[in-house]
């Protein structure tokens, strides 16, 4: 069993979604007091995206005010999950001991320093009614996915342990079932019967979702992969980090056989690389092997790639594995190095980051020169700067937090232009027309292209430039000069000239027509907007309230937990600079808060005026 632990800080989502890419099951953990959590939800929405099989492990029974019977209400209520309970614990806080499985309906308890010695017996006498009307609830759920075992409920008769196993294996691999299971990961309770689930009801690669592939030379083309070793070889390599002997390249093995020494293609690049050395992870341990096999997860050392790069061994079957969902950048800001020396070994870490993290994003900007990173929040980037300084021993100086805004339009538009030069020789000669429209908030795309050209008005070769034009348009928008998101583009006709027409001419006509289009479509700012949960003793509540507010914060529900008060709010990313210091102070310290990206959303207009004069007075002093 391949197991991947995952950070649970919000700026580091892109973790889920590589490991979640290449394993074929998941543990969504869950704290006995807390529940579900901003992050949980994350999470919850991450695993369906790639359809990954789950199962629920509430931890931490034995902290005060544990309540598992909630947090199953959680789940079904706020992921919106068909939750089912299979085990019941034996006592909560201080007095957890183990629990009961309603599968066998047995009481296991651990016992030892660390939970290490199981102890099967008979349910507590304390328990009995509990957990009948628990098992009851239980079979109930779970017959819907087994006939054999409705027909024993109808019939009043009692099911074997095997066709209950059955009916829950297949409502999890059908990812119509979440089995909930408890303990306490501190003290190693419950944790030997997590691991018995995860080997009984979570798929291998055999019973999994078969991964799929675009075939590289025609990509409409589409290979399901199969985990079988004798097929040509596909891997994907889904994580890197730089070692002393090379890059370390984590990899999952989706068909095929993968051999130390073995010549390999990287699909994306065309260039073929040799496998130095294989190795099997064990945390920062690792075991040299010799070979791996189709669902293995492994790693290979001193293979240069991107997060991303899918391997084959085959020239006649190149493929390309589905990439992972990659969230916008919402958090900018300058880096330079003291002097020369320093600059040059920035680049060097900049270009590594970028290949290990698809997250994290560096351009320069064309007007100052500055080297600019972009990430997903405050600690992103700055953990990458103290890496900077500790792996490159490098000086570094970096400017404010910067939140990247984003530009759209608000109603359609027409879109017409002719663009003709005449300089001596051959000329230029373009046109295009057709309509722009916004697209709808949280499309998979912030651009669309639709080609509604008959009749040969712009011959067919022209056509790719003139997507290339609309898309140069989207990088910087007309307002304060932002790129631009949610814009859907039709073209329908033009004109073209048999002498004077070209691939230039179009990508510059397209480029024109786009930009004098948005400023008929009534053009806005767009934000980032975060989810911002605070956990607050209550008796600050009203204070928290009032600070979210002054932040132009919309509460969206709050929550009490006891003496604590949980509650959650949609907060522009601008407004949230400081909020960790004047949170302490209005609380005495006694307050936490997470945040995560939620959505782009258009800025008040005042706010929009500001957003524009600032951008515009910092363009103009450089």
């Amino acid at each position: 069993i391949n197991i991947i632990d995952t950070p649970g800080h919000v700026d580091f989502t892109v973790e889920v979604e590589r490991s979640l890419r290449v394993l074929d099951g998941a543990i969504l953990v869950l704290c006995g007091v807390g529940g579900v959590q901003s992050q949980s939800i994350t999470v919850d929405r991450q695993m369906k995206r790639y359809r990954v099989p789950r199962l629920a492990f509430i931890n931490k029974l034995d902290r005060v005010g544990a309540d598992p019977k909630r947090i199953v209400l959680d789940i079904r209520e706020k992921l919106k999950l068909n939750a089912v309970q299979i085990q019941v614990p034996i006592g909560l806080e201080d007095q957890h001991k183990g629990i009961v499985d309603l599968v066998k309906m047995k009481a296991y308890v651990n016992e030892g320093d660390n939970g290490e010695t199981v102890k099967e017996m008979d349910i507590p006498a304390d328990l009995v009614d509990e957990c009948n009307k628990a098992r009851a609830e239980m079979l109930d759920v779970i017959s819907q996915y087994d006939d054999e075992l409705m027909e024993l409920l109808l019939e009043e008769k009692v099911p074997s342990n095997e066709i209950i196993v059955r009916a829950i294996t297949s409502g999890v691999r059908s990812l119509r079932l979440v089995p909930v299971l408890m303990g306490s990961a501190f003290k190693n309770k419950s944790v030997q019967k997590l691991m018995d689930a995860i080997c009984v009801y979570l798929p291998s690669p055999l019973d999994a979702e078969k991964m799929k592939a675009k075939d590289i030379r025609d990509p409409s083309i589409i290979h399901q992969l199969e985990p079988v070793d004798t097929k040509p070889l596909v891997c994907m390599a889904y994580k890197l980090t730089e070692e002393p002997f090379g890059q370390l390249t984590y990899t999952r093995i989706y068909q095929g056989t993968l051999r130390k020494g073995d010549t390999i293609i990287n699909t994306r690049t065309g260039k073929h690389v040799r496998v130095g050395r294989l190795v099997r992870m064990h945390a920062n341990d690792r075991d040299n092997i010799d070979v791996a096999y189709a669902g293995d997860i492994i790693a290979m050392i001193g293979v240069e790639c991107a997060t991303g790069d899918t391997f084959c061994n085959d020239q006649n079957f190149m493929v390309a594995c589905e990439s992972m969902h990659v969230a916008d950048a919402v958090i900018s800001m300058s880096v330079k190095g003291k002097d020369n020396e320093a600059n040059m070994k920035v680049s060097k870490a900049l270009n590594r980051f970028m290949r290990e993290d698809p997250t994290f994003k560096v351009h320069t900007d064309e007007e100052s020169s500055e080297t600019i990173i972009s990430g997903m929040g405050e600690l992103h980037l700055e953990i990458y700067i103290e890496r900077i300084k500790r792996e490159y021993k490098a000086e570094v100086v970096v400017g404010q937090p910067q939140v990247n805004y984003r530009e759209t339009i608000s109603k359609e538009a027409p879109m017409e232009y002719l663009h003709k030069k005449q300089s001596g020789g051959a000329g230029q000669f373009a046109g295009v027309s057709g309509e722009i429209y916004p697209l709808p908030e949280g499309s998979e795309t912030h651009f669309e292209f639709q080609n509604l050209v008959k009749g040969g008005n712009i011959p067919s070769e022209y056509i790719p430039s003139c997507e290339k034009g609309f898309a140069d348009t989207m990088e910087r928008g007309p307002l304060a000069g932002y790129h631009m998101m949610n814009v859907g583009v039709k073209l329908t006709d033009g004109r073209h000239h048999p002498v004077d027409s070209s691939d230039m001419a179009f990508r510059i006509c397209a480029r024109d027509a786009l930009r004098e289009a948005v400023r008929r479509a009534d053009p806005m700012i767009l934000e980032p907007m975060m989810k911002v949960e605070v956990e607050t003793p209550s008796e600050y509540q009203g204070s928290v309230v009032g600070g979210l507010f002054s932040r132009r914060g919309v509460i969206a529900g709050s929550q009490t937990r006891g003496d604590e008060t949980v509650i959650t709010a949609s907060v522009p990313l601008a407004e949230m600079f400081g909020y960790s210091t004047d949170l302490r102070s209005v609380t005495a310290g006694k307050a936490t808060f997470t945040m995560e990206f939620e959505k782009f959303a258009p800025t008040p207009k005042n706010v929009q005026e500001q957003v524009i004069a600032a951008k515009l007075a910092k363009d103009k002093k450089r």
